[in-house]
């Protein structure tokens, strides 16, 4: 069966199967517990992946918006070298240009 879904939808599908994967990972640290919540979320967009009436879709999204936000953690891992991080722009490296130009400085 083939549904003519845009790009965009697709992009939303993707965006949101992704989010609710990191947002697990943020509640749990164990990848082997983690893996059988990602199987969970899996087989839930599979189950609805067959879903092609517009109205029902979207409640389907929005409910699922909601259950996300519902569950969002409350101090997500930011990676440290990310902006947010605790590594970010730390010991920046410093800048190649010369702090002073001699050349355009008039000598008295």
């Amino acid at each position: 069966m083939s549904t003519s879904f845009s790009s965009a939808h697709r992009l939303y599908v993707k965006s949101l199967y992704r989010r609710m994967l990191k947002n697990e990972l943020d509640w749990v640290v164990r990848r082997d517990i983690w893996r059988g919540r990602a199987m969970m979320i899996r087989a839930e967009f599979e189950r609805n992946r067959d879903v092609t009436e517009p109205r029902a879709l979207a409640q389907i999204l929005e409910k699922a918006e909601l259950h996300l936000a519902s569950k969002l953690h409350p101090d997500p891992y930011i990676p440290p070298s990310m902006p947010g991080g605790t590594k970010w722009e730390r010991n920046i490296p410093p800048t190649i240009a010369p702090l002073y130009d001699h050349t355009a400085a008039v000598h008295h």
